[in-house]
């Protein structure tokens, strides 16, 4: 088994199920609300892209498609291993295997940099956000996508599940380094309800998942997000 990288901050759900996890890529912000939003603020187009965290790469494709280069950036050696493979008829896509507090980038060398659902959960965070500020270039963008614990049922799933989150401290935090924030009201639609029962149970603690797949009817499900961003 592949060492995991020294430093590295597990993230139970695509670590322990990629599959799962899959699904839960597909499933969602199908309306792209999440790439629209931070394309308004600055678009990675012609420019260098480096996706933190970016597991077993879904993400990357979309990226290259219009950017100049794509460098994805994993801890954990099979995902790493996983995203190449994704991309590995994608010329302008390279992917690493190294922690957000530890980027192999040369300074300077990024135009936007994204942390989706990845690493960047307040208070800890800081080594990572001093790397941002030495590997994104002047004029570039560095943004954040994650769950906000403070809005909906999905939000209350999730600080049930992990009680130590508080959505106080994390806000607090963020405002003290001077990003900027943006709700996202996103969804997660599924093809099947067996993939959505599945995704719910590798997100939540069992008896908090079992409620929420009672709970949510059909194959959708509103998954309340927040955007931040620092502009360079």
């Amino acid at each position: 088994m592949a060492r995991i990288v020294k430093g590295a901050i597990p993230s139970p759900n695509i670590w322990n199920t990629p599959e799962v996890y899959e699904l839960e890529n597909r499933a969602v912000d199908p309306e792209g609300v999440a790439d629209a939003a931070m394309r308004a603020v600055r678009s990675w187009d012609g420019g260098v892209v480096l996706d933190i965290g970016c597991g077993t790469g879904f993400h990357l494709p979309g990226y290259a498609a219009t950017a100049r280069e794509v460098v994805g950036v994993e801890p954990h050696p099979g995902l790493a291993r996983q995203a190449a493979e994704r991309c590995r008829t994608t010329p302008n896509v390279v992917v690493r295997t190294a922690t957000a507090q530890d980027l192999p980038l040369p300074d300077a060398s990024v135009d936007v940099a994204v942390a989706r659902w990845a690493y960047f959960f307040g208070p800890g965070c800081e080594p990572g956000l001093r790397e941002l500020a030495r590997v994104v270039r002047k004029g570039g963008a560095a943004f954040v996508v994650d769950l906000d614990g403070s809005r909906g049922a999905f939000g209350r799933w999730f600080t049930r599940t992990v009680p130590s989150y508080s959505t106080e401290r994390v806000e607090a935090f963020w405002t003290r380094q001077g990003w900027m924030r943006r709700e996202l009201d996103l969804r997660m639609v599924f093809t099947a309800r067996s993939h959505l029962e599945a995704v719910l149970r590798i997100e939540f603690a069992p008896e908090v998942a079992e409620e929420a797949v009672a709970a949510t009817p059909g194959l959708e499900i509103d998954y309340p997000n927040v955007l931040r961003w620092r502009l360079f």
